[in-house]
């Protein structure tokens, strides 16, 4: 074996060990996930410098999907190329992923649907949804025009509750930011990234991910059959989500609570079991498809939601140089993380609140959680503990 190959071979298995143990310890969302990355791949080991972390964290801000997963393929990728990458996001995943599984076969093996534990998680939801909206409306809105964006984008989806609804209204925002902001200046514009793979591999990426797109509802159409459905719901979900984890919520509750694949309670209490488990919060859909269909949908479920984020940083970041120059482009995500927020606030309303907060008990047993959570800084653990604990004994 050459020295190279030796050399290569060690990179992997020290992606998969670092990426491995961040999965196993990263709790507290998106944001505090690329403090962890920061430290651990920039700060300790320098596999990037400060500035190419930093046109990294904005790419992946800009693009559809989980941020922090796209951030940790992406530094993969640019460490030891596209396996690299596949190794970071199996680490960094996988820890969470199996936990979600075990806890729906758990779920679903006893019944406990109905226990008052289950009710504390849903008001869990109903704490850390409100705490990232907050830190998102702060950022993502901070001027009257944003505002307002975010403002009709409540009203409209909460009066026409519907996935076409978003889409179009992520749309509608998408245009007017455009007119809106289209002269913004993009600073810090003039460093090159470096990256792995070619221009024309990332078109083949972006090819294929619009084509699953549009074909896999087409197929599922004529096919009729359960696994492809659940594939095109959660790739469709994968592929819709701007601003993060907690966006994919709304999208998923309307994808399978209503057609009845699972009732609003097993959706919210696994939604509050995924706050207790470090990683990314896509994994939720690992609940979700085991729930549906045993473990097998569970890991089904978990590709099809991550795979258009694997398309997208793999077909955009060959690109970013053009991008990030791009006024016009910077303009439109504007517009559209604006009306994410509207999104939220509205999911934060119904299904979340309207069925969690049912007395005035439950109003302030959220009260206390989030002032743990927000003014007390202690960690999502935490909270998750206390919510279960005190939904239990709540319920006698």
């Amino acid at each position: 074996m050459s020295t190279k190959q030796k050399y290569e071979r060690r990179s992997l298995l020290e992606i998969l060990l670092v990426s491995t143990r961040l999965g196993f310890t990263s709790f507290g969302g998106p944001i505090a996930h690329l403090g962890y990355f920061h430290e651990e791949y920039i700060r300790r080991r320098k596999w990037m410098d400060e500035k190419s972390y930093a046109d990294l964290v904005a790419l992946c801000q800009f693009l559809p999907g989980p941020a922090s997963s796209q951030v940790g393929i992406g530094i993969g990728v640019m460490r030891a190329g596209l396996l690299g990458g596949l190794l970071a996001f199996i680490g960094f995943t996988l820890p969470s992923v199996i936990a979600l599984i075990v806890f729906a076969l758990i779920l679903h093996s006893f019944g406990f649907d109905g226990s008052g534990w289950i009710h504390g998680l849903k008001i869990v939801a109903v704490v850390v949804v409100a705490h990232a909206i907050l830190g998102m409306a702060k950022n993502l809105t901070p001027d009257l025009n944003r505002k307002t964006i975010a403002l009709f984008a409540v009203i409209a989806t909460l009066l026409w509750p519907t996935t076409f609804t978003q889409v179009g209204v992520i749309i509608i925002a998408g245009v007017i930011g455009f007119l809106l902001f289209k002269q913004q200046i993009i600073e810090n514009g003039d460093t090159s990234v470096e990256f792995p793979l070619s221009k024309q591999f990332g078109i083949v990426c972006l090819t294929l991910f619009f084509s699953l797109l549009v074909l896999l509802p087409l197929l599922r159409e004529i096919t009729s059959f359960q696994w492809v459905a659940l594939f095109d719901s959660f790739y469709r979900a994968g592929s819709l989500v701007f601003g993060g984890g907690h966006v994919v919520l709304p999208l998923l509750e309307r994808e399978f609570v209503p057609t009845g694949w699972l009732t609003e309670e097993q959706f919210l209490a696994g939604y509050g079991a995924t706050q207790a488990v470090p990683g990314p919060l896509f994994t939720f859909a690992a609940y979700i498809g085991t729930v549906i269909s045993g473990w097998q949908g569970g890991l089904l479920a978990t590709v099809a939601i991550f795979l258009p984020a694997f398309l997208l940083i793999l077909g955009t970041l060959p690109f970013w140089d053009a991008l990030r120059k791009n006024s016009t482009v910077k303009g439109v995500f504007m517009g559209v993380n604006a009306a994410v927020v509207g999104i939220l606030i509205s999911a934060l309303y119904d299904p979340i609140w309207t069925s969690s907060i049912l007395s005035t008990v439950d109003f302030a047993f959220a009260a206390l959680l989030f002032s743990m959570l927000v003014f007390w800084k202690l960690p999502p653990w935490v909270i998750v503990l206390v919510g279960a604990v005190g939904g239990f004994f709540l319920s006698l």
